[in-house]
């Protein structure tokens, strides 16, 4: 049954009772001290509330104004400890998932003389070799070792679609918990019982290990400043209104509670309440793209990078060579040249050669070839693989003695190859099709000649292919000031043409493994924040050097315990998303604070004239000082009621923003998001208080209660 959910917030009520609990056992003093603007909040309402209650036992009961004071004092600790209970009960949703993959599982753990004993997952250690065969539970996070197979990792990544995992390649890490639906593998383990991903997604969403990052802990450090500068001055404020009395023979109008209270409304109390809320939030909106952030330095790094490195390929482009075009040669039919490539093509496993076929069948000839058809005139051929040493595949048909016929003869394959094929057989290549091979090389495709006998019939054009939108996401990175770079290698001439239709800023050609590392660190020295991408062995020293290193949850061991993220859903362009994720945190964190800080501005206009109402008064005029009272609030006690109400109720107002983030375009750019989040965060946070302290005041006077 789905669980019920507050409209527009996306909160479920257990979330909201789970969130509850927690506020109110977030009131312990061990809890609130890690939190230096918020425990000053709990030290004055402990205060407050300690003499209310001495009074009270001594036969002198508190007002009914300093009840109501203190009431929404302890409100306000219980509204910032809600905003982040909020937070780590949506992580927990999540964690609450990932544990039930962690349910004990029975491991096939292979001994010597190749037997299995079946033990318990709990019992394997790193570097245990286990046996997965079809319907098998991984117990553990591994290598393939030995085998190939089909896995299941929609547990994890919420994809049904079935994964290939194999030994000796960069695809062959794999997660406990997920399910072997074919075939048998071998599994080194490499992770002991607590230390797999599945563990360290729960510890991090459920906030048992989470560290602050450095923007949060400075951002920390800088309330903590101003809360002991307002500290300090409220203090000290209360022998000088001493003073005052004495001199003028006149009771002290400066009382404890009005103290606090004037503490409580001048430190940052919105964004030290929302602060954490917001940092966690943060990680769960990775975690929901399936990225498992290793430290909370490469979440916040991810906001600050200004420049990305981008494999070409499976980020940039879809990895694999498609067919987009056949040219026929002159003298050649389109049908014949189709006919020909189609044969080629029938038996050939590669991508380039599910392209071909794809096109034909599917596309230009769906009305004459069907891949159940084959080629009309083509049957009883026998398919002649690719190898690196003829560079060329094809088909070879019997003749009448039942030897090779050489003038059925197709092939398919690298222009030069295929002419040294057909010359050898006394033909030639045509003008137009030796054109039409280098026209498609200058605009970064690759082209593939197809022959039948000596003649070439024409060519087929190859292109890797661009993904969908890819351009628009890079402009939208290029408006925030992030420098894109393609890393290839491709010759210059095709890293050249996949550059500029994709909009890269900038690319390297002919690159070799190391030239990854050598790239990040020639930008590191420029002073820049390096991102990148990667899953194999010899990305492993490019993400360990990068500031942000996302690492392909298939990938290798080596690769994964390099980068400090981890993907699950193995998408190479999923690292566009982590660098918005990151954006979006900081301006979340910005904007918040601007609001936070902005809205004291408010505060101070409505409790100073209250709090020092009684200084420098004298019968025939009041003070000086209510000429700040430029909100025109009823009484003293209505406007200290009144802010400290307001206080506390924007805490709760703004809890949905922080989980959610502000609103963040990245083809705004920067300049254009820092004055619309001035304007509404900064300009809106000094009116709104003025607005809501009034319509407070008002609602007290009409009930009476100030």
């Amino acid at each position: 049954m789905k669980k019920k959910e507050l409209p527009g917030f996306g909160i479920s009520k257990k979330t909201i009772l789970s969130a509850t609990l927690a506020a109110f056992a977030k009131l312990d003093p061990r809890v609130e001290v890690k939190n230096p603007v918020m425990f000053i909040v709990w030290a004055g309402s402990v205060l407050c509330t300690i003499v209310a209650a001495g009074q009270w036992i001594g036969g002198l009961p508190p007002s009914s104004f300093a009840v109501q004071v203190i009431i929404w004092l302890w409100f306000t600790l219980l509204f910032a400890n809600f905003a982040e209970g909020i937070a780590e009960a949506q992580g927990k949703a999540r964690a609450d998932s990932l544990r039930s993959m962690r349910n004990a599982i029975l491991a096939h753990l292979l001994g010597g003389g190749g037997n299995t004993k079946d033990v318990k997952s709990s019992e394997l250690r790193s570097g245990d070799l286990v046996v997965c065969e079809t319907g098998d539970l991984i117990p553990g996070d591994g290598e393939v070792v030995e085998g190939v197979a089909s896995v299941d990792e929609s547990a994890i990544t919420g994809e049904s679609a079935p994964v290939i995992r194999e030994a000796g390649g960069d695809r062959s890490g794999v997660t406990g918990g997920t399910r072997v639906i074919s075939d048998r593998i071998v599994i080194r383990i490499t992770a002991n019982p607590g230390e797999g991903f599945v563990d360290k997604m729960i510890l991090m969403v459920e906030n048992a290990t989470r560290q602050k990052t450095p923007g949060e802990i400075a951002l920390t450090i800088l309330l903590a400043s101003l809360t002991m500068i307002f500290l300090i001055a409220v203090v000290t404020l209360y022998p000088f209104s001493q003073y005052i009395a004495n001199e003028s023979n006149a009771p002290n109008v400066l009382s404890l509670l009005k103290l606090v209270t004037l503490l409580v409304c001048l430190i940052p109390t919105t964004i030290g309440g929302l602060l954490s809320a917001i940092g966690i939030s943060g990680v769960s909106r990775l975690m929901r793209k399936n990225v498992m952030a290793l430290s909370g330095r490469a979440i916040e790094a991810a906001g600050d990078i200004d420049v990305l490195l981008l494999d070409k390929t499976g980020t940039i482009t879809y990895g694999n060579r498609m067919a987009t075009e056949l040219i026929a040669a002159k003298g050649t039919t389109a049908e014949e040249l189709a006919s020909a490539a189609l044969a080629a093509s029938l038996a050939d496993e590669t991508p380039e050669g599910r392209s071909i076929a794809a096109l034909i069948c599917g596309g230009i000839g769906a009305a004459k070839f069907t891949t159940a058809s084959a080629a009309p005139g083509m049957e009883g051929g026998s398919f002649v693989p690719f190898s690196a040493s003829t560079r060329m595949s094809g088909v070879d048909f019997a003749g009448a003695d039942g030897e090779a016929d050489p003038r059925r003869a197709i092939r398919k394959g690298a222009l030069s190859e295929v002419r040294a094929f057909v010359e050898g057989r006394g033909g030639k290549v045509p003008p137009e099709a030796a054109s039409a091979c280098e026209r498609i090389a200058r605009s970064g495709g690759t082209p593939l000649a197809v022959s039948v006998g000596n003649r070439v019939l024409g060519v087929i054009h190859l292109k890797d292919v661009v993904k969908e939108n890819i351009r628009e996401r890079f402009a939208g990175l290029h408006a925030m000031g992030i420098r894109t770079v393609m890393i290839t290698g491709d010759n210059r001439l095709t890293a050249a043409a996949i550059a500029a239709e994709s909009g890269v800023s900038d690319f390297v050609a002919e690159a070799k493994p190391e030239s990854k590392l050598e790239a990040i660190r020639a930008e590191q020295r420029a002073g820049h924040l390096v991102g990148m991408i990667g899953d194999g062995t010899n990305d492993a020293p490019a993400l360990a050097q990068a500031d942000v290193g996302v690492a392909m949850a298939s990938g290798t061991q080596t690769a994964r315990e390099a980068g400090n993220m981890i993907d699950f859903d193995n998408d190479p362009a999923k690292v566009i998303d982590v660098v918005e994720v990151g954006k979006q945190l900081l301006i979340t964190r910005g904007s918040l604070t601007t609001f936070s800080i902005a809205n004291d501005v408010a505060k101070y206009f409505a409790i100073l004239p209250a709090v020092f109402s009684g200084f420098y008064a004298s019968k025939s005029a009041g003070s000086p000082l209510a000429a700040l009272n430029i909100m025109g609030l009823a009484t003293p006690e209505s406007a200290i009621l009144s802010a400290v109400i307001f206080n506390a109720l924007i805490i709760i107002a703004l809890i949905p923003l922080a989980l959610r983030g502000v609103k963040f375009n990245p083809k705004a750019g920067a300049s254009r998001i820092l004055r619309r989040n001035l304007l509404v965060y900064g300009l809106g946070g000094i009116i709104a208080p003025f607005v809501g302290i009034k319509l407070i005041d008002l609602l007290l006077g009409a009930l009476g209660l100030a």
